[in-house]
């Protein structure tokens, strides 16, 4: 699947927002104004999984290679990913490290 597929913008099942595509050569894989995600990758990017559940973030990792990671548990099947942070995502995890941290 290419970048450019992959790179589209959606409405958040979460919180609603309008999400826009990253205009960095990335592509978006949570909101960022909830950090929520949704459970459609088996494989990272490979659009797989029949399960279509909410990631709720739980956690934030350091990764020497990929930089920054958000820690999402599925809130249907309870499978764990890591997402990379976006760009666009520091004024979230700011507020939420501000407010005690995640939910």
């Amino acid at each position: 699947m290419s970048r450019k597929i992959e790179n589209t913008g959606f409405i958040c099942s979460y919180c609603g927002a309008n999400v826009k595509p990253l205009t960095n050569g990335s592509y978006r894989n949570h909101c960022p104004c909830c950090l929520y995600s949704l459970h459609v990758d088996n494989l990272p990017g490979d659009r797989a999984s029949n399960c279509f559940g909410l990631m709720k973030p739980i956690g934030i990792r350091y990764n020497g290679k990929k930089g920054w990671q958000i820690i999402h548990h599925c809130k249907k099947c309870g499978t764990e990913k890591v997402n990379r942070v976006a760009p666009d995502d520091t004024e979230t995890l700011n507020n939420m490290m501000k407010q005690g941290g995640f939910y």
